[in-house]
């Protein structure tokens, strides 16, 4: 079984200069402008993304949190009849 990765393209402008640096930094590292930015780009929007999806908590935060949710009440009837329509 072969597996084919889809790709897409993406075009970006950019001034002469970074244009140039590019060129340099991919040229010291034996790879692609494509290569390369793709793997840095990768990194930065991997970490972005991360640090905007998780919920960091202190602990004591935390300690309030689960106590709270360790407290909660019992099933009203709203609740119960939403319950049995499952």
């Amino acid at each position: 079984m072969s597996t084919t990765l889809e790709t897409a393209r993406i075009n970006l402008r950019a001034i002469a200069e970074i244009k140039a640096f590019i060129a340099r930094a991919t040229a010291l590292m034996g790879t692609t402008a494509s290569s390369f930015m793709l793997q840095n780009v990768h990194d930065v929007v991997r970490k972005v993304v991360t640090e905007h999806e998780t919920l960091r908590l202190s602990q004591s935060v935390f300690q309030a949190f689960i106590r709270i949710s360790e407290q909660s009440p019992a099933p009203n009837a709203a609740l119960q009849s939403l319950m049995a329509r499952r």
